[in-house]
């Protein structure tokens, strides 16, 4: 992280999923994104654990980590509107 501040911001994101099989879909679509998502500023490393996807995030800054905070936020969006679709139909 930046050796020119004095902190850190560490913070874990779990989104809890029905079953793997919705947790290990979402998973595999958020990989690819995820190397672009990672910054000098702020680092996001994704774990699967039971039922759970979980973001570890490290930032050196508040405005990355609120940036890291909007991509996690954003990709757990796309994968509830895709569930809602996919169950209506």
């Amino acid at each position: 992280m930046n050796q020119l501040n004095q902190f850190t911001i560490k913070a874990t994101v779990e989104l809890n999923f029905a079953n793997s099989k919705t947790r290990d879909i979402s998973y595999n679509s958020f990989l690819p994104e995820l190397e672009k998502l990672n910054t000098k500023r702020s680092k996001i490393k994704i774990e699967k654990k039971e039922n759970l996807l979980i973001f570890h995030i490290e930032s050196s800054d508040i405005t990355a980590f609120r940036a890291s905070i909007s991509d996690i936020i954003g990709f757990g969006r796309i994968v509830e509107n895709t569930l809602t679709l996919t169950l209506c139909e």
